[in-house]
């Protein structure tokens, strides 16, 4: 544990766990690690019902699908996708048996790269993932390999998981790794190699500690998982590398197993708020009734009954000002809706939305979690 503090697993609301491939699949024979796997399904079922929401972020499928379709590596990439079209389906049937012995309901969301730059696509997969958690499912996410080319993928599933934890909101990631955790050098080649327990900065020496970029213990893993760091810093998010080979690994690091703790200056939600409020260029404007005003202060969403005036040509995720009567800029916030639907529902009730739009969208048109006050 970190000094005396509660762990950070025991204490997030949202936590990410990234699996790899050798501990999900034997690399020769291509079969699933079941009884690894239905330990970790303990550990969830365990978070699960002390109201913790969770995501997991699944590695394996080409290597799960790879001996089935009896290819040999190294694999082109159209063999990549096609093992990896047969792994999948594989590997999210198991993830759907072992967790629904717990009584848990898995979902299974495949994504690029670009899901995570293009503001819509963004959008969408963070909605999908709200709905999911709220829905109490357990979504199980992987790179989707058999679409991604080498322009377009993550590349590893270390920066993926970060990806997922900064898009859902996540107070911590897991990275279950062959290694249990940063040393100042590669440890199966310096003896002399110090374990570093936490880290507050990736400063330049911490950078170093990853190792040549061309070496196992670089492009292996330590340079994507400070990569994976360095988004989940920005995002408020706590983020552990931890030894995923034992039984029941989440266990283990939330009893005081050593890992490496990465932790941030500010929580999620401040980290996302900052951004909304400092890096995002406006789209558009709206303008409040005096009482959307006071329910905005009272930490309320914007609802579109409370919105008078609507200007810009805004789409869905695009930043807009919210301002009051008098044209004060009260803040900025992510619109739901694009303009053009926006216009027809201002203020309307939430239950005329399908009636007017032909399909009903959310109730409000910026939730509070997308809402930074502050001109």
């Amino acid at each position: 544990m970190i000094g005396t503090c509660p762990s950070p697993i025991a204490s997030a609301r949202r936590l990410v766990i990234k699996v790899g491939s050798s501990l999900l699949v034997d690399q020769d024979s291509g079969a699933i690690h079941r009884k690894w796997m239905e330990a970790l399904a303990v550990d969830i079922a365990r978070c699960r019902v002390r109201g913790q929401e969770i995501i997991v972020v699944s590695s394996g499928a080409v290597a799960a699908g790879r001996r089935h379709l009896k290819l040999t590596p190294p694999l082109s990439l159209d063999e990549k996708q096609a093992a990896a079209a047969t792994g999948q389906i594989r590997l999210a049937h198991a993830w759907q048996e072992i967790l629904a012995a717990h009584g848990i309901t898995v979902a299974q969301i495949l994504l690029t790269i670009e899901d995570s730059e293009d503001r819509q696509r963004y959008i969408n997969a963070r909605n999908t993932l709200e709905t999911l958690v709220k829905l109490k499912a357990v979504p199980v996410i992987n790179e989707n390999d058999t679409v991604a080319t080498a322009e377009i993928r993550f590349g590893d599933n270390d920066r993926l998981a970060a990806r997922v934890a900064q898009m859902s909101g996540a107070d911590a990631l897991v990275l279950f790794s062959d290694i249990d955790g940063l040393y100042t050098a590669d440890p199966r080649k310096n003896p002399d190699a110090r374990f570093i327990t936490e880290v507050h900065d990736l400063t330049d020496e911490i950078e170093s500690m990853a190792g040549n970029p061309g070496s196992a213990y670089g492009s292996g893993g330590m340079v994507t998982k400070l990569a994976a760091a360095r988004i989940c810093l920005a995002a408020g998010c706590k983020m552990a590398i931890a030894l995923g080979s034992p039984l029941n690994p989440l266990e283990r690091v939330e009893q005081g197993e050593r890992c490496t703790w990465f932790i941030p200056k500010t929580e999620p939600k401040a980290s996302r708020k900052r951004w909304i409020q400092g890096s995002l260029s406006p789209a558009g404007s709206l303008m409040l009734d005096d009482g959307a005003v006071k329910a905005l202060a009272r930490g309320g969403s914007l609802l579109p009954a409370g919105i008078t005036m609507i200007d810009g040509d805004f789409q869905v995720g695009d930043c807009v000002l919210i301002r009051d009567r008098h044209n004060r800029v009260l803040g900025r916030g992510l619109a739901a809706y694009p303009a053009a639907d926006a216009i027809k529902i201002i203020g309307r009730k939430s239950t005329e939305f399908e009636a007017i739009l032909g399909y009903r969208g959310r109730d409000e048109l910026i939730h509070r979690d997308d809402l930074a006050l502050g001109g």
